[in-house]
């Protein structure tokens, strides 16, 4: 996702930052899981004795490591006979986490009615570890004599009475105090504030009466409760975070679901409400219900080594400790199971080349070698052997995933990239930049250390993948900096045409001036605003007539008319202005040369010659078609706007409306994005989106609606579908299913099952095309072999389509124009009495829309038929105030994913 986002250099970077964060995770779950057992389960069952107690720390870690090593082994080997032994155990170790979390709860409710009995012995202030001793008391009496207990002899060098003993224990006296008070006890408010301290300080409670010791070079080797390292904030929150580290499992297995744009966000957001409802209400009742010094108690020394949660949970302690053993043991196996698949999907992607041999495995696709690999780093972190020291690290690196997460959203927002339509609508970018800046600062508060070697190798793998087998070049400071990152930019997008996710209008924009050198149409260069938002490439060109040596003057006057319009209308972009014999050269070569590398245009925009009809001479009428001609023939897309100057402005808002899109032909999806991208300006924001298309009377109208709305489900579009039925000899130059051609179409398709009357009716039309006898030898020539000028059906497309789909759609259609305009024949009288229907259905819907998008068909080929075929454009919008004529340039443009 991130890769897919913000390029391979972040993604791998970030990629093996979570491969790490998710191996180290398994570190920290077999850890856990060893420290259950040899703390809780068989306490007896160690390797390392300690013979002082100094040394007790060190024993405790060396079983640790040496437990841990073996069990690592045995997880890896499991994983490496097969993952559905680890996926049918899943369910167990999930049950197992219910309920131990269903007998925390149950505690808790019966604090209220009857606490546990478990009591804690304090000596003054001080907790005293009672595993030692039965009776929390200094002597006690048996047949009316005085006699010191096992308490005694732990703090006296004799068991008489007048045995030296220490001063701590000689100057305070022993109580006993009950570990779990109850949620009704009130222990809240001492619990509430934070009490850190120290490593090796003793644990006090700090309401209890106590007399200090005047030596305590001793209390080391007494049985006190201490804590081994020190805490402080900071360190707890690297240990509580990876607790919440599974909230983007959904988003991990996004292929599984059904509907995953759907999904995502509902699951998400439901597991981190019911994680932090989880979380916080079990601070809350441990805070409630336990008494202070028995939550410091780390290992439960205190209540005779029971973990402390266990004295809690109803009905017994081993509910905690089974749950907390199977769950730790559950996502160790689940880590070893998925960090190995990360890396292989990472080496697979080829960025990294030293780890391409990490991208193989054994012939069912299961990886062994990152399998190894995995098991090699996840040592180091047993080898480390302490939750504290290992939870900061995989903290680090799951944070800095999540990071980039927040940056990939900010970035594609705030760039608005016309494929990012996110679903869910409660989404704002300083959203995402929060969400990035508390992971950076919890990077550092965490463990400051720990994010400086994160993002020092994050930074090392960027520049490996960035600069593998290119040549550093260093610039001359911030001015080399920002021309290498040009030339960089503009060398790279040259490399390979981009993707359809990347797609978006970069327009050319054909102005004129008037004889004055004014630009004549300022609203032309306001909707290019509205429709760019300011974003990707704008380039306004002008065309005068003559030589550049004497005109040229005359050209920079004009270049700073232009500057001048675009800053009123807030178009940002590029201005220019060139000399040529006449205007059509002009234009021919403004839309063969403009831009720099592949900062090129791809769509030309200009207005409707509204005075062709009254022009003396041809030209305005054969200069609109030479450019239709010429943006066909280089593939660009072209947009026609009709009665510019009655657009809204910049700074106008539209407060109510709507802006249909008359669906004739699928155009590589041109016409479905720009309402879009219109509709995210201001001006345009409060108006709907409607899309109308047509069908025939024996058309299945209900389905074709409800296929175009799963359509535009799928695009992540909202707007309102209308199916127009009209009748066959009203709309015998196009049908429905003329929209479904190109690369979406076979799609759809696989959705969408053709009625037999359908079916039969296509069959019947191809028929009657390959035999209509008022067709003339050329017409059927152009039939078999479609002009590549029509921008809808190529020879290639109606091959592939019917090899794919067995069944040929072709269909009569007037945009492919194929008999000459100029011979008014049956079949273009035809063709304009669709128009005239067309144009009355369009005018009676969208009379009074604020914007009527149509597709524009092509010119005829030959010259002579140009005023029939803008005698037609007239016709198709005539009635109609702001028309946008839409002609693709042959490629998709929009598709379902992002």
């Amino acid at each position: 996702m991130i890769s897919r986002s913000l390029g391979p250099e972040f993604g791998g970077a970030v990629g093996l930052c979570f491969y790490l964060g998710t191996t180290f995770a398994g570190s920290l779950y077999i850890i856990g899981t060893i420290e259950i057992l040899l703390t809780y389960i068989v306490p007896t069952a160690t390797l390392f004795e300690a013979t002082s107690i100094e040394s007790e720390g060190t024993a405790a870690l060396n079983n640790m490591r040496v437990y841990g090593t073996c069990c690592l082994l045995l997880m890896a080997l499991i994983v490496f006979v097969g993952v559905k032994y680890v996926n049918k155990l899943a369910l167990v170790f999930l049950a197992c986490v219910m309920l131990s979390i269903l007998a925390t709860y149950a505690g808790v409710i019966k604090s209220a009615i009857e606490p546990p009995e478990f009591t804690v012995c304090l000596l003054g202030n001080r907790s005293l570890k009672n595993d030692k001793f039965e009776v929390c008391a200094k002597t006690m009496t048996v047949d009316n004599q005085t006699l010191t207990t096992d308490l005694w002899k732990l703090f006296c060098n004799s068991e008489h009475l007048n045995a030296t003993c220490d001063d701590y224990f000689d100057l305070n006296n022993v109580t006993e105090i009950p570990a779990i008070p109850g949620i009704l006890s009130g222990v809240l408010k001492d619990n509430l504030w934070g009490d850190y301290g120290p490593a090796h300080t003793v644990l006090e409670k700090k309401n209890q009466d106590s007399v200090p010791a005047q030596d305590t070079s001793g209390d080391i080797h007494k049985p006190y409760v201490f804590n081994d390292i020190a805490t402080y904030f900071t360190l707890l929150v690297g240990i509580y975070f990876p607790s919440v580290t599974g909230i983007m499992a959904g988003s991990n297995r996004s292929g599984d679901l059904r509907d995953a744009q759907r999904s995502i966000p509902i699951g998400t957001i439901m597991a981190i409400v019911t994680t932090s409802f989880l979380y916080i209400s079990c601070v809350l009742f441990f805070g409630a219900c336990i008494e202070g010094v028995v939550l410091r108690d780390k290992f439960g020394n205190s209540v005779k080594k029971n973990p402390v949660i266990g004295i809690l949970a109803w009905p017994s302690p081993w509910v905690i400790v089974i749950g907390s053993f199977f769950s730790c043991c559950g996502a160790g196996l689940q880590s070893l199971t998925g960090a190995p698949r990360l890396l292989q999907a990472i080496a697979r992607d080829g960025i990294v080349p030293f780890l391409q041999i990490f991208g193989h495995g054994k012939a069912n696709g299961e990886p062994t070698w990152a399998l190894l690999l995995t098991v090699g780093i996840c040592e180091i972190g047993i080898l480390i052997a302490s939750l504290d020291a290992v939870a900061p690290i995989l903290s680090t690196f799951f944070l800095m995933c999540y990071l980039f997460v927040n940056l990939a959203c900010a970035v594609q927002t705030l760039l608005r990239t016309p494929n990012w339509r996110p679903r869910f609508k409660f989404y704002h970018w300083t959203l995402s930049f929060l969400g990035m800046s508390l992971c950076l600062s919890l990077m550092f508060i965490s463990s400051w250390y720990y994010a400086l070697v994160a993002m020092v190798i994050a930074g090392c793998i960027y520049k490996y993948i960035e600069y593998r087998g290119a040549e550093k070049e260093w610039g001359d400071g911030l001015r080399g900096l920002s021309l290498n990152a040009a030339r960089f930019a503009l060398t790279h997008l040259e490399e390979s045409p981009p993707h359809t996710k990347n797609w978006r209008p970069q327009l050319l924009v054909l102005c004129k001036l008037d004889s004055q050198l004014s630009v004549k149409h300022p609203r032309l260069l306001s909707f290019t605003t509205q429709l760019k938002a300011g974003k990707g490439l704008t380039i306004v060109c002008s065309v005068l007539e003559g030589t550049y040596m004497t005109r040229g003057t005359d050209a920079k006057t004009g270049e700073q008319n232009l500057k001048a319009v675009m800053a009123a209308e807030r178009t940002k972009g590029f201005s220019h202005v060139v000399v040529s014999s006449n205007l059509r050269d002009g234009f021919s070569l403004l839309i063969q040369s403009a831009g720099l590398g592949g900062m090129k245009h791809n769509a030309v925009l200009m207005a409707w010659p509204a005075g062709w009809k009254q022009a003396r001479d041809s030209s305005a009428r054969r200069n609109f078609i030479e450019t239709v001609r010429e943006t066909t023939e280089a593939q660009q897309a072209l947009l026609v706007a009709k009665n510019i100057d009655h657009f809204p402005g910049t700074h106008e808002r539209l407060k109510e409306g709507t802006i249909d899109v008359w669906w004739i032909v699928h155009d590589g999806g041109l016409l479905m994005l720009l309402p879009f991208l219109i509709n995210q300006h201001k001006v345009w924001r409060k108006c709907k989106m409607r899309i109308f298309t047509v069908a025939q009377m024996d058309d299945n109208s209900i389905q074709m609606k409800k296929d175009l709305q799963m359509f535009l489900y799928q695009l992540r579009l909202d707007a309102v579908v209308e199916v127009v039925e009209m009748h066959d000899s009203d709309i015998s130059a196009f049908t429905y299913e003329k929209t479904l051609v190109m690369e979406q179409r076979s799609q759809m398709l696989k959705q969408m099952q053709l009625s037999r009357t359908e079916r039969e009716r296509e069959a019947q039309l191809i028929h009657d095309r390959n035999t209509a006898s008022h067709f003339t030898k050329e017409d059927k020539a152009s039939t078999e072999k479609p002009d590549r000028v029509h921008m809808t059906w190529t020879k290639d497309k109606l091959i592939n389509e019917r090899n794919k789909q067995r069944e040929g759609m072709v269909v009569k259609d007037m945009f492919n124009m194929k008999p000459e305009w100029e011979n008014l024949n049956q079949s273009n009288v035809r063709r304009m009495h669709t128009a005239v229907k067309l144009n009355e259905v369009v005018v009676k819907k969208s009379q009074d829309s604020q914007l009527v998008l149509l597709n524009m068909p092509g010119p005829p080929k030959n010259k002579k038929g140009d005023e029939n075929y803008m005698e037609f454009l007239e016709v198709l919008m005539e009635g109609l105030d702001r028309v946008l004529l839409v002609r693709g340039g042959g490629r998709e443009v929009i598709t379902i994913y992002s």
